[in-house]
């Protein structure tokens, strides 16, 4: 099929036999297909735009082109068609392209990341309404501004000095979950913030709230804020504010924090500091409920943990149920603290909050002043003795945790003891004498 003419060598392609296997001889056959290859990319890219000729072979080919590869070809044999055009088309078909439309996107809200704000703005007004109970004369305004206003009346204080003070509940929130009581956690707090001021001669002016959860639930909002609008009618204060807040992921379903602020104003020769405190002074414990507000988290580690009680469970040592005996209410001492103030009945009072009588007494007494404590002079509530027999704690632990049944304690001095006592006796309040102020390096002794 090929041959030489003139000593050229020329190449004739046609088709073969069928079952035969072309070999070609060294020849022209590499440099054209080469050629024609390089040709038509440069054709493509507008490089070449002739025809080319028969140059001399680059390599020896020994086979080529098999059967399954021959195309048959019905134009003229003698000729490679080296038309770009149609090259372009048999390897690279047009294909039709069209852009796909985008697929649309679904507007993200507020709500979608957790927050009803719709849900919020509900509960708000239920939250106006509580709150506007509480309300008197000297709240300028209502609940919604960006801060609550307050009149101090200066008819009634001459010379005011304005006491503060911020708090929590606590892991007593853990027992309130569990048995899905609410309200009675607000009263803890309001009563807890009254009493620290109070002790320091103040009365309650207005409080403020913070609660916060995972996803706000209407019914169990209203419930908290029950409770804090009932305790400050109860106290003389206003609920002028305060803060609900929405936080997914941050809190456990079901579960929220609850803290409060409190500002009360007393005239400043009425403070009580605890500056006037002195060796000889009677020290009065008046009892308390349960644990208020303080050492949960070892209460509940010795309930649930140690003895294995659930919430709802009667316990026998302590004449009631577990969650029950934990939920007793902050107890507050507004009313008799008054008596005492107006009296000039008092030195210095210490609310019995955590850290116990240990490290709370310590905090209104003088310089080269302490305190002796008479261990067996108040009954313990069955409570504490229970949980000091599950754990076997120390003595000295169970008094720096615990208030151990004694929620205030009030310095008299002892040339007015007498009548102090006919006072809380006139109006029905429990007390117990439990100490003497000693001197001393500003410490609790306990005998």
């Amino acid at each position: 099929m090929a041959g030489d003419a003139g000593g050229q060598r020329q190449l004739l392609l046609g088709p073969p036999a069928a079952g035969a296997q072309i070999l070609y001889p060294v020849c022209d056959l590499e440099r054209h297909v080469k050629l024609a290859f390089q040709f038509r990319v440069a054709r493509e890219r507008f490089f070449v735009k002739s025809a080319f000729h028969s140059f001399p072979p680059l390599f020896p080919v020994q086979s080529l082109v098999k059967e399954s590869d021959a195309q048959p070809s019905h134009r003229n044999p003698a000729k490679i068609d080296l038309s770009a055009s149609s090259a372009t088309q048999q390897s690279h078909p047009q294909k039709d392209r069209t852009v796909p439309n985008e697929p649309k996107t679904k507007s993200v809200t507020y709500a979608d990341a957790g927050v009803d704000i719709s849900s919020g703005d509900r509960a708000k007004e239920r939250i106006k309404y509580l709150a506007q109970k509480t309300f008197n004369r000297n709240v300028l305004g209502g609940i919604g501004g960006f801060g609550a206003l307050f009149r101090l009346d200066m008819q009634r204080w001459k010379n005011p000095i304005l006491v503060s003070s911020a708090d929590g509940v606590g892991t007593k929130l853990k027992v309130a979950f569990e048995l899905g009581l609410h309200q009675t956690v607000g009263v803890d707090l309001v009563n807890h913030c009254v009493n620290d001021i109070a002790v320091q001669g103040a009365t309650p002016l207005f409080f403020l709230d913070y609660l916060a959860s995972g996803k706000l639930d209407p019914e169990v909002t209203e419930s908290v804020i029950t409770g804090l609008a009932e305790a400050c009618k109860a106290n003389g204060c206003a609920l002028i504010g305060g803060e609900t807040a929405q936080m997914p992921g941050f809190y456990a379903d079901g579960e929220y924090d609850l803290a409060g602020f409190i500002v009360g104003a007393v005239d400043r020769d009425k403070m009580v500091t605890g500056a006037g405190i002195k060796a000889g002074d009677v020290l009065i414990g008046l009892p308390s409920t349960g644990l208020h507000t303080n050492g949960y988290s070892l209460a509940r580690k010795l309930f649930f943990e140690v003895a294995g009680y659930k919430h709802t469970q009667y316990v026998t040592a302590i004449r009631e149920k577990a969650g029950a005996a934990l939920m007793r209410t902050h107890r507050s001492y507004l009313h008799v603290i008054q008596k005492l103030v107006t009296a000039g009945m008092t030195t210095g009072m210490a609310h019995i909050t955590g850290g116990g009588i240990t490290e709370n007494l310590p905090r209104i007494l003088p310089k080269n002043i302490g305190a002796q404590i008479e261990i067996g002079s108040w009954p313990v509530l069955p409570i504490f003795e229970h949980l000091r027999e599950l754990g076997q704690v120390s003595q000295d632990e169970m008094m720096r945790t615990f208030n151990m049944g004694i929620g205030l304690i009030a310095a008299i001095p002892a040339a007015k003891f007498a009548r102090a006592k006919n006072l809380l006796d006139r109006a029905e309040k429990k007390f117990y004498v439990i100490g003497r102020v000693v001197k001393g390096d500003r410490r609790v002794q306990y005998t």
